[in-house]
Formats: structure tokens, sequence, C-alpha cells
């Protein structure tokens, strides 16, 4: 029986990473690493700035290489996960 082509390009596309969710994985490993939520494997908070940290640099190193190469929705959801990830780690670094 052969397999029906159509359905796994929709499987594909819907699986599919692009760039926002690409940053979004990062985002969401960031918030894990302060400690702002659970880590989904083990259910419980975790804090590894340092790890964090590295993941903001990447972030921001995504931002600079990608300058004047992102439409406007990735340039936008990029800027508002920086800043959202830079004042969690202040308030993390501070409690």
């Amino acid at each position: 029986m052969a397999k029906d082509i159509s359905q796994d390009k929709n499987s594909n596309q819907s699986n599919a990473v692009n760039f926002s969710t690409f940053i979004l994985s990062l985002a969401s490993a960031t918030f894990i690493e302060m400690g702002v939520v659970e880590d989904p494997q083990t259910q419980k908070k975790k804090k590894d700035l340092s790890s964090a940290k590295q993941h903001i640099d990447l972030l921001q190193m995504l931002q600079e290489k990608t300058r004047g190469n992102l439409d406007d929705e990735e340039r936008g959801l990029l800027e508002r996960i920086l800043r959202d990830v830079r004042l969690q780690f202040v308030k993390a670094t501070e409690a």
C-alpha cells in the first residue's frame, strides 16, 4: 500500500522548525535555566544562571548575525524575547 505523499508533506510542515520556533525554543530553555518555569522532564524548577546567560548570549548573537535578514514579525519576536529574558535574568540574579 502506497503512502499518501500529501499527508507526509502536511505532517512535515506542522513539525517544521522555522526561525520563530527556534527562537521560542531557546527562550523556553532560558526560562527553565533561570528557574522561572519547571523543567518539563523533571517537573521541578532549577536555577543554572550560567547556562541561562549562555542562552541569552546566543539569542543576542542571533539578533546581531541576522540583522537585516528577518521579516518584521521575526525581528519583533526576537526583540521581545530578548527583552523578556534579560528582565527575568536580572530578577533571577537578585533573588
